[in-house]
């Protein structure tokens, strides 16, 4: 793990990240930085503790422990920094079966108020934590961190230390791709063996232990730890917590022959994930699948979690399949209407659907102000321009000279097609069908909050019909990098440039800096800051906002200013 600092200097080198330092200067900091500095407390609890699915009255609580055969763990829920005032302890057993993780759900306390607690095994206590529960009534100001995309082999996890040290973030709302499953030859190899970060286990991951391990690894980075000590999370997966582009019976980057049973490696992926995340365990008889959430911060917003994965999807479109007999826009249109366009084609199951028509209408019938979604990923219509031409005239980039990439994107941009076919522009109807769900139940004031492209957008949504929706927020990824960075700086600031000309309803988009979204929401204004680090390669790194967006309330619908 990477705490290669006594107390003394790591604290040195946190403070000289450039980061906001409000974590790391207050007295539960410092308790903090003993705790990860102290040896035998980083022995047992080597991964650190969270907290998340936060209620009005609870929340629930998250470590694990590193012992051999069963231990019975402590935990203490107190109102103060040195635990003088303990409102609530208890024990729970841990063993192999679970991973040795702990879980523990807490009840029965006050809504909108910030709790400490920490766990102790014998006499070596963990890291506090700090979390808060929801709050109720009226409500002045809600900030949240929108993160998505950690991988491990591409850089430290900064941007989680950058949402740590935010006094103004309340909760963090991470939208999948938490954890990537490749092996150490697999996307991200070299950058790994330059900065050391090689993925664990060394293959691609496919049983329960290889998920558990995996899951180990990653909540070993300290920006990882700092975060989830620090905030609640409402966290929610894309595809990577089990394999790139998984549908209902089956994934892109799954092979039967050599891999196994798709439900069995699928159901061990979400085994692990309810193992090691601060998520609620599933109700006795449900699916774990089905991973949806319904938040209600006060009178001021709601917020609603999709599931576009597990339950619902249809298999995705590949262009190969396709992109040679798509010749003239009278073929474009057919493949687009008929193909893609298929009503068939869902992305949403029907139990997700009557949830998120159920949430709507009760964030609407308790007249909160705004309307949140947590959706893994992009929704807003993309299509690619005419990158043939435009980036010799844009970049003076040759197209001899480009990533084979760019060959694909020069027949996109040609005839005018989606970007991407995993993300809702492969799903249109589906998209449509979203949308009239959420008309019918009187909302089209969405703040659609999305991860998975590793880029940042600031997007307006529109139906078929040219109706107002909402907005998009997309936030860029906390390691992984932009698909259009192989064109260099200039070429990629390009393709974001032209991106953004050819699509109405992309306002700005950005592919080449990590970091996160921070929304702040009161009862007049919403603010999105796009906050960017400016490294991942050690943990010597700063912080600044790349751009600020307002989103402002106009007939009934919300537009960015």
């Amino acid at each position: 793990m990477d705490l290669p600092y006594p107390r003394r200097e790591f604290l040195k080198a946190a403070l000289n990240t450039g980061a906001a330092s409000s974590l790391l200067l207050t007295v539960w900091g410092g308790k903090v930085l003993a705790a990860l500095a102290d040896p035998e407390s980083n022995r047992v609890f080597a991964h650190g503790v969270a907290s998340g699915d936060p209620t009005s009255d609870g929340f629930l609580l998250w470590t694990r422990v590193s012992v051999t055969g069963s231990a019975s763990v402590d935990w203490e829920v107190a109102s103060d920094t040195d635990f003088a005032e303990i409102l609530q302890r208890g024990s729970i057993e841990t063993n192999a079966a679970i991973d040795h993780t702990v879980k523990v759900v807490v009840a029965d306390l006050q809504p909108g108020q910030t709790y400490f607690y920490r766990f102790r095994l014998g006499g070596i206590f963990s890291e506090p934590g700090r979390t808060r529960t929801l709050p109720a009534g009226p409500l002045a100001q809600l900030g949240i961190a929108v993160a998505s995309c950690s991988n491990y082999p591409f850089g430290f996890f900064n941007a989680y230390e950058a949402i740590a040290n935010d006094a103004e973030i309340d909760f963090v709302l991470h939208l999948g791709d938490y954890l990537y499953e490749y092996g150490v030859d697999g996307w991200g190899a070299a950058e790994a063996a330059e900065i050391g970060r090689a993925h664990s286990p060394a293959h691609e991951i496919v049983t329960l232990e290889d998920y558990r391990k995996r899951h180990a690894q990653y909540k070993t980075d300290m920006g990882s730890r700092l975060m989830h000590a620090a905030h609640p999370v409402i966290s929610t997966w894309d595809d990577h917590e089990s394999t790139n582009n998984p549908w209902l019976d089956g994934a892109q980057n799954h092979q039967p022959e050599t891999e196994g049973d798709w439900r069995a490696r699928r159901n061990a992926a979400l085994q692990a994930y309810f193992e090691w995340m601060p998520v609620r365990e599933p109700v006795p008889g449900s699916n774990r699948a089905e991973l949806w959430r319904h938040f209600s911060f006060g009178n001021l917003a709601s917020l609603t979690t999709l599931e576009t994965r597990h339950t619902g999807r249809s298999l995705q479109i590949d262009y190969s399949d396709h992109l040679d007999a798509i010749e003239g826009d009278a073929n474009r249109d057919r493949f687009l209407q008929d193909i893609l366009g298929d009503p068939s084609r869902t992305m949403l199951s029907s139990d997700m659907e009557a949830f998120l028509s159920s949430s709507l209408e009760t964030s609407l019938r308790e007249s909160k102000t705004w309307r949140l979604i947590g959706n893994q990923i992009p929704i807003a219509r993309t299509h690619v321009p005419d990158v043939a031409n435009r980036l010799e005239q844009e970049a003076g980039l040759r197209n001899d000279s480009l990533p084979d990439s760019h060959r694909l994107f020069s027949q996109l941009g040609q005839l005018n097609l989606p970007l991407y076919l995993d993300t809702w522009d492969g799903y249109p109807a589906a998209r449509e069908q979203f949308y009239q769900q959420c008309s019918a139940a009187g909302a089209s004031d969405l703040i659609v909050l999305t991860g998975d492209s590793h880029a940042f957008w600031a997007n307006e949504l529109f139906n078929e019909s040219g109706k107002r929706m909402g907005v998009e927020l997309g936030t860029a990824g906390i390691t992984s990098p932009g698909d259009f960075e192989n064109y260099g700086p200039e070429g990629a600031a390009a393709f974001d440039r032209l991106v953004a000309e050819h699509n109405q309803e992309v306002i700005w988009t950005d592919c080449t800096h990590r970091g996160f979204v921070k929304l702040v929401l009161t009862a007049d204004s919403a603010k999105a800051d796009y906050i960017v680090v400016d490294n991942v390669k050690s943990r010597q790194y700063g912080s600044s906002i790349l751009r600020s967006v307002d989103i402002v309330k106009r007939g009934g619908s919300l537009v960015l200013s």
